[in-house]
């Protein structure tokens, strides 16, 4: 099944960018992932095709539009359901009371009606809180993600959640942010990939989707390629070497030299465990106070006892 990415920007000239060179660019020609863009514009009603305004209350900047936002997303919802239709994934229809016209070109034509106000989050129909507002597709099978400073920071853990799904949709910020009432009216996941600010969303975007996309099945050749990097069992990777042995005096250590491999895992081990504790000391105050961690720090199920 094809990974389905559809990324929400005003600048959708960017994708897949990088994405599309190496192993990203080999699986994506492979089909074992697939990049659409939605442009927020596409949604506006006025003739300069505005997508924000100034803040309320006053203050620097310009901040998007919390209706042509939703609309975008509506209709990035109602895209995914019907290709995770096609392709076998069970998912509800995405109105209950309203369909969006058709286009010649088959995609749907932007709402001219605003979208109505919401109180609160809305829960799915289940009951569970993990549905999009108005949708009837679980938050969980494919996520609407929103790339902000004010997010949750993105971690492997996470990575590995969303690449083992049907795929992602991802929001791209600009200017001032999102008007907040947006994430009130749709189940959106807002994530930050760091302290630091960009110019918007966009790179904070190709940076997850190369995260998810190298995790895919064939994407990295053997499934354990990646086991023992970074952050796959919550600490550091180790230090690499290779040839030449000897390099402006400077020597690869004897215990990768020795063929001994228990000896080489507990140098690793001790070595990851040492630059985690130096490096990263936020990395290793949690990783001390967790259980033993499988990849990307998911606790290894109990073995069944007789």
């Amino acid at each position: 099944m094809t990974f389905t990415t559809q990324i929400i920007t005003l600048y959708p000239e960017m994708f897949p960018g990088p994405l599309g060179t190496s192993l990203a660019g080999r699986a994506l020609s492979e089909g074992k992932w697939a990049c659409d863009t939605i442009n927020p514009r596409d949604f506006t009603t006025d003739r300069h095709r505005s997508v924000d305004d100034t803040p309320a209350g006053g203050g620097a900047g310009m901040v998007l539009r919390a209706d042509i936002m939703a609309a975008a997303v509506d209709h990035a919802v109602e895209r995914m359901a019907e290709r995770l239709a096609v392709s076998g994934e069970p998912v509800e229809p995405r109105f209950s009371d309203e369909k969006r016209p058709s286009t010649s070109s088959g995609l749907a034509a932007p709402s001219t009606v605003r979208p109505e106000p919401v109180e609160g989050q809305l829960a799915h129909a289940t009951g569970a809180s993990t549905g999009s507002a108005r949708t009837g597709l679980p938050l969980s099978q494919a996520p609407i993600l929103a790339m902000t400073p004010r997010g949750k920071p993105l971690t492997q853990a996470r990575v590995r959640e969303i690449a083992a799904g049907p795929g992602v949709t991802i929001i791209c910020g600009r200017f001032e942010g999102f008007d907040e009432r947006l994430f009130d009216a749709r189940a959106i996941e807002e994530v930050s990939i760091g302290d630091y600010i960009l110019s918007g969303g966009e790179m904070g975007a190709l940076v997850l989707l190369d995260a998810c996309i190298r995790l895919l099945p064939g994407v990295m050749g053997a499934s354990s390629s990646g086991d023992d990097e970074s952050f796959e069992t919550g600490i550091l990777e180790y230090p690499q070497y290779t040839r030449p042995q000897i390099w402006e005096g400077r020597i690869i250590p004897e215990v990768l030299r020795s063929g001994d491999h228990a000896k080489i895992a507990a140098w690793r081990k001790q070595r990851a465990e040492e630059d985690t504790r130096l490096r990263r000391p936020d990395l290793w105050e949690r990783h001390r106070d967790t259980p033993d961690q499988s990849p990307s720090g998911a606790q290894e199920k109990d073995k069944d006892k007789e």
